[in-house]
């Protein structure tokens, strides 16, 4: 049984981000001050995200890590809807990210942003989560990979069954290739794994399991029961997130590093289903955080190669 470790988005070792930021209201400032110089800025920011992800992935391979969240910030303005970006201008830039995740055998992913919801009660917000799926979509169509979209179920609207039912509709009037690429993911607040289990019984969708969200929300429920209908969403390789809380008071904060007992306790747990297993580390720390983990898992006598655990 093989684990492999993953992290999101920022490496601290290169201190380097694909998601630098243009504001509207700088970019409209440098418009009004000179046509095109707006779309200038945003343009050396987009090439500069590019170059700055190809730098990560070059680490992640160079120190074994397979396992990657892209950022959804790529393309800074992307949904704005007084900025025009065309896609296909960077379809070089697309293409050589994704050569780089095939050749290279990287499990790659990504997370919608929280004002991106499926189940929301306003048209507009549904429209635009809607309009982002296809946009994510052809991303990874122009980097000729196949991937995944993180989901929160969503809001609580009226009820929680009133959400759920929405969730539920909407996704019905996604395309399918475009539903294929959805994940939904618990949360710590809301819609519980037990909420997700039941989504995916009715639109059979993968669902990725939040240790943490689980340990915040749930109705008391053994969620070690229910481990091998939710790795069973999965034609492949199973995904999870682990993250530990930053402390008592602030439960549901992510911590900068992994708590290594309840790691052993769920590792405990999941060998049972004798299984590859993505897990996506979760903690402020990102690279830093996994090394450590990996560290005091060799100190425990794991066996352990590079950012991979074998059970």
């Amino acid at each position: 049984m093989k684990i492999r470790l993953g992290y999101a988005c920022i490496s601290n070792a290169l201190d380097e981000t694909s998601s630098s930021l243009v504001t509207y209201s700088y970019f409209k400032k440098l418009e009004d001050n000179k046509k095109g110089a707006g779309y200038n800025k945003l343009n050396e920011v987009i090439i500069s995200n590019f170059n700055s992800l190809e730098n990560i992935l070059q680490y992640n391979i160079r120190n074994d890590i397979h396992f990657y969240r892209l950022s959804s910030n790529i393309i800074p303005l992307l949904t704005h809807p007084e900025v025009e970006i065309d896609l296909n201008k960077y379809k070089s830039y697309f293409s050589n990210i994704g050569k780089i995740i095939k050749e290279n055998n990287i499990r790659v992913d990504m997370h919608v942003d929280p004002y991106y919801v499926l189940n929301s009660v306003s048209d507009n917000v549904v429209k635009s989560t809607i309009n982002i799926c296809k946009i994510y979509h052809n991303m990874f169509k122009l980097m000729k990979i196949k991937s995944n979209l993180i989901f929160h179920v969503g809001g609580k609207t009226i009820s929680k069954e009133e959400g759920i039912k929405r969730f539920i509709n909407n996704f019905k009037l996604l395309d399918k290739d475009i539903q294929d690429m959805i994940m939904i993911e618990n949360d710590d607040k809301i819609y519980n794994i037990i909420d997700c289990i039941n989504i995916s019984k009715e639109i059979n969708c993968k669902i990725c399991l939040d240790y943490h969200h689980y340990k915040c929300n749930n109705d008391k429920e053994d969620i070690s029961n229910y481990l091998e209908y939710i790795f069973n969403t999965f034609d492949g390789i199973p995904k999870v997130h682990f993250s530990s809380p930053k402390s008592k008071k602030e439960y549901r904060a992510h911590h900068d590093f992994i708590d290594i007992k309840e790691f052993v306790k769920f590792l405990n747990m999941i060998k049972v289903c004798d299984r590859d297993i993505d897990i996506m580390i979760e903690a402020k720390m990102k690279d830093d955080a996994l090394f450590r983990l990996i560290r005091q898992l060799k100190y425990l006598g794991y066996k352990v190669s590079e950012t991979t655990i074998y059970l």
